[in-house]
């Protein structure tokens, strides 16, 4: 046997498959490396909107020692609200009672019963120049002697209910948005955007606009918003 001719073919063939090893962690490498190369960047989509739905919910109190009498004042409360409603250009249909309640305590140091009765009315409607001059003109009600009660009632809630008419382009435009930011990143990378990995669409708000705050309901000219976020392959 020549084992000089053995040992150089044993070695051809250790160096083949070192080679080859080589090859096999070098791409198995390339694919880690291109499989964990991944973006997550967000994109925004906003939408200036007008509110379509105006709620008011007016409640009053009439108090006294007399239920008979009580009964009567919050009568004639009711029958002024009516009225200043019907005179802001409200119709029958856009005013609707609300209930009523009625507490009562012994007042043992005056020697008298304290009887309350609180009701509440609400006007609703699409008109949002009417509800805004109504709102504005509130005091005409008190004038008419009329105790509005802050706890069972208070301010006008302005709602956008035709978000389902905005969401598919909004969502669109979010999208498009965060595939620009994705394409910024791969272009500072040296990179290039894949596709999606992962997406998450975030909760849509409604806030105030024009530099108002809260949650947008105390306002009709507000403004909707989306985040998405998104994980994109870097190639």
């Amino acid at each position: 046997m020549d084992w000089t001719n053995s040992t150089v073919v044993s070695g051809a063939l250790i160096g083949a498959g070192l080679a080859l090893a080589g090859l096999f962690v070098s791409g198995g490498l390339a694919d880690i490396r291109k499989g964990n190369a991944v973006v997550t960047v967000r994109g925004v989509a906003e939408r200036d909107v007008q509110a379509d739905l105006a709620t008011w919910v007016i409640a009053t109190q009439a108090n006294g020692s007399d239920l008979g009498t009580v009964q009567a004042r919050a009568d004639a409360d009711a029958a002024a609200v009516h009225a200043f409603l019907s005179a802001n250009g409200f119709t029958p249909a856009e005013i609707q009672p609300r209930g009523s309640s009625v507490s009562q305590y012994m007042d043992n140091s005056a020697g008298r019963l304290n009887i309350t009765i609180r009701q509440r009315i609400l006007a609703r409607t699409t008109d949002i120049a009417r509800m805004e001059k109504a709102f504005a003109n509130q005091a005409e009600v008190i004038r008419k002697g009329v105790a509005l009660d802050s706890d069972g009632g208070g301010g006008v809630t302005y709602s956008f209910t035709k978000l389902n008419d905005v969401k598919p382009a909004m969502i669109a435009e979010a999208t498009k948005s965060a595939r620009e930011a994705a394409d910024q990143f791969a272009r500072d990378s040296d990179t290039r955007v894949g596709g999606i990995r992962q997406a998450t669409q975030g909760l849509f708000s409604i806030t105030g606009r024009d530099g108002e705050t809260g949650i947008g309901t105390d306002t009709p000219y507000q403004k909707v918003r989306v985040v998405t976020t998104i994980d994109f392959f870097l190639d």
